[in-house]
Protein backbone atom coordinates (compact mmCIF):
# COMPACT_ATOMS: atom_id res chain seq x y z
CA UNK A 1 0.00 0.00 0.00
CA UNK A 2 1.42 3.27 -0.81
CA UNK A 3 1.10 6.51 1.12
CA UNK A 4 -1.87 7.52 -1.05
CA UNK A 5 -3.59 4.73 -0.36
CA UNK A 6 -2.55 4.26 3.27
CA UNK A 7 -4.06 8.06 3.89
CA UNK A 8 -7.29 7.04 1.55
CA UNK A 9 -7.53 4.04 4.04
CA UNK A 10 -7.12 5.67 7.49
CA UNK A 11 -10.07 5.39 9.16
CA UNK A 12 -8.97 6.93 12.82
CA UNK A 13 -6.89 10.25 13.72
CA UNK A 14 -3.49 10.31 14.65
CA UNK A 15 -3.38 10.21 18.08
CA UNK A 16 -1.24 13.04 19.98
CA UNK A 17 0.34 11.53 23.00
CA UNK A 18 -0.99 7.67 24.39
CA UNK A 19 -0.56 4.38 22.90
CA UNK A 20 -1.40 2.55 19.89
CA UNK A 21 -1.95 -1.66 20.13
CA UNK A 22 -1.43 -3.03 16.46
CA UNK A 23 -1.71 -6.30 14.94
CA UNK A 24 -4.38 -8.11 17.59
CA UNK A 25 -6.18 -11.03 16.10
CA UNK A 26 -9.32 -9.93 14.84
CA UNK A 27 -12.09 -9.84 17.03
CA UNK A 28 -10.19 -9.53 20.15
CA UNK A 29 -9.86 -5.75 20.73
CA UNK A 30 -12.39 -5.80 23.09
CA UNK A 31 -10.82 -8.27 25.37
CA UNK A 32 -7.87 -6.07 25.54
CA UNK A 33 -9.97 -3.59 26.46
CA UNK A 34 -11.15 -5.78 29.39
CA UNK A 35 -7.71 -6.40 30.62
CA UNK A 36 -6.58 -2.99 30.11
CA UNK A 37 -9.80 -2.08 32.19
CA UNK A 38 -11.13 0.23 30.10
CA UNK A 39 -14.88 0.93 29.89
CA UNK A 40 -15.00 4.31 28.09
CA UNK A 41 -15.93 6.13 31.13
CA UNK A 42 -11.82 7.19 31.98
CA UNK A 43 -12.14 10.43 29.84
CA UNK A 44 -9.30 9.29 27.06
CA UNK A 45 -10.31 9.34 23.81
CA UNK A 46 -9.90 5.54 22.53
CA UNK A 47 -10.28 4.18 19.24
CA UNK A 48 -10.98 0.62 18.32
CA UNK A 49 -10.85 -0.77 14.14
CA UNK A 50 -11.79 -4.51 14.39
CA UNK A 51 -11.27 -6.65 11.31
CA UNK A 52 -9.25 -4.64 8.71
CA UNK A 53 -7.13 -6.21 6.37
CA UNK A 54 -3.65 -6.98 7.62
CA UNK A 55 -0.54 -8.67 5.28
CA UNK A 56 0.54 -10.63 8.47
CA UNK A 57 -3.01 -11.87 10.12
CA UNK A 58 -5.19 -11.34 6.96
CA UNK A 59 -7.24 -9.01 9.57
CA UNK A 60 -6.29 -7.46 12.73
CA UNK A 61 -7.95 -5.05 15.26
CA UNK A 62 -6.47 -2.05 16.24
CA UNK A 63 -7.20 0.18 19.94
CA UNK A 64 -5.70 3.53 20.17
CA UNK A 65 -5.46 5.09 23.54
CA UNK A 66 -4.84 8.83 24.40
CA UNK A 67 -3.34 9.93 27.36
CA UNK A 68 -1.85 6.51 28.40
CA UNK A 69 1.72 4.46 28.08
CA UNK A 70 0.89 0.75 29.35
CA UNK A 71 2.69 -0.90 32.56
CA UNK A 72 4.45 -3.61 31.94
CA UNK A 73 2.16 -5.74 33.67
CA UNK A 74 -0.63 -4.63 31.21
CA UNK A 75 1.83 -6.01 28.62
CA UNK A 76 2.24 -9.40 30.00
CA UNK A 77 -1.20 -9.78 30.23
CA UNK A 78 -2.16 -8.16 26.56
CA UNK A 79 0.43 -10.87 25.33
CA UNK A 80 -1.53 -13.73 26.58
CA UNK A 81 -4.43 -13.37 24.32
CA UNK A 82 -2.82 -11.35 21.65
CA UNK A 83 0.62 -12.79 21.24
CA UNK A 84 0.82 -11.14 17.78
CA UNK A 85 0.28 -7.73 19.28
CA UNK A 86 2.64 -4.83 18.77
CA UNK A 87 3.23 -1.83 21.35
CA UNK A 88 3.51 1.90 19.68
CA UNK A 89 4.70 4.44 22.05
CA UNK A 90 3.47 8.22 20.84
CA UNK A 91 4.18 11.29 21.71
CA UNK A 92 3.64 14.51 20.08
CA UNK A 93 2.25 12.71 16.85
CA UNK A 94 5.40 10.49 16.97
CA UNK A 95 6.36 6.81 17.24
CA UNK A 96 8.75 7.20 20.17
CA UNK A 97 9.04 3.27 20.75
CA UNK A 98 7.37 0.42 19.30
CA UNK A 99 8.10 -3.37 20.09
CA UNK A 100 6.37 -6.44 20.17
CA UNK A 101 4.46 -8.21 22.51
CA UNK A 102 5.63 -11.39 24.23
CA UNK A 103 4.65 -14.79 26.15
CA UNK A 104 7.23 -15.25 28.61
CA UNK A 105 7.37 -18.88 29.36
CA UNK A 106 6.17 -18.47 33.07
CA UNK A 107 3.49 -15.86 33.95
CA UNK A 108 3.89 -14.49 37.92
CA UNK A 109 1.72 -12.08 39.19
CA UNK A 110 -0.76 -11.26 36.56
CA UNK A 111 -3.64 -13.85 36.66
CA UNK A 112 -4.63 -16.01 39.56
CA UNK A 113 -5.42 -19.80 39.83
CA UNK A 114 -8.93 -20.90 38.70
CA UNK A 115 -8.75 -23.79 40.92
CA UNK A 116 -10.48 -22.23 44.33
CA UNK A 117 -8.30 -25.17 46.45
CA UNK A 118 -5.47 -23.84 45.16
CA UNK A 119 -2.99 -22.30 48.06
CA UNK A 120 -2.18 -19.43 45.86
CA UNK A 121 -6.02 -18.16 46.59
CA UNK A 122 -5.70 -17.93 49.71
CA UNK A 123 -4.31 -15.14 52.22
CA UNK A 124 -0.61 -17.35 52.21
CA UNK A 125 2.10 -15.23 50.94
CA UNK A 126 2.20 -16.96 47.64
CA UNK A 127 2.56 -15.45 44.41
CA UNK A 128 0.35 -17.25 41.69
CA UNK A 129 2.81 -18.84 39.10
CA UNK A 130 1.92 -20.62 35.44
CA UNK A 131 3.72 -21.98 33.33
CA UNK A 132 2.72 -21.01 29.52
CA UNK A 133 2.06 -24.65 27.68
CA UNK A 134 0.72 -23.24 24.23
CA UNK A 135 -0.38 -19.49 23.33
CA UNK A 136 -2.51 -20.19 20.37
CA UNK A 137 -4.87 -21.10 21.55
CA UNK A 138 -4.00 -19.89 25.06
CA UNK A 139 -2.95 -22.75 27.53
CA UNK A 140 -1.30 -22.28 30.77
CA UNK A 141 -0.76 -24.33 33.73
CA UNK A 142 -0.59 -23.66 37.28
CA UNK A 143 2.95 -24.51 39.17
CA UNK A 144 1.39 -25.22 42.43
CA UNK A 145 -2.05 -27.24 41.84
CA UNK A 146 -1.43 -28.40 38.00
CA UNK A 147 -4.95 -26.73 37.03
CA UNK A 148 -4.89 -25.93 33.21
CA UNK A 149 -6.22 -22.15 32.62
CA UNK A 150 -7.36 -21.24 28.94
CA UNK A 151 -7.38 -17.68 27.46
CA UNK A 152 -11.61 -17.37 28.35
CA UNK A 153 -10.75 -17.66 31.98
CA UNK A 154 -8.28 -15.13 31.80
CA UNK A 155 -10.27 -12.40 29.93
CA UNK A 156 -12.81 -13.28 32.62
CA UNK A 157 -10.40 -12.69 35.50
CA UNK A 158 -10.31 -8.54 34.06
CA UNK A 159 -14.05 -8.36 33.72
CA UNK A 160 -15.04 -4.83 34.80
CA UNK A 161 -18.27 -3.64 36.06
CA UNK A 162 -19.49 -0.45 33.94
CA UNK A 163 -22.09 0.34 36.31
Amino acid sequence: MNENEYERELRVRKIKDGTVIDHIPAGKALAVMKILGLTGKEGNTISIVMNVGSKKLGKKDVLKIEKKELRSKEVNAIALIAPSATINIIRDYKVVRKYKVRVPKEITKVIHCSNPACITNYREPTIPKFKVIKTNPLILKCMYCGRYTLEDDVIKQFEVSTA
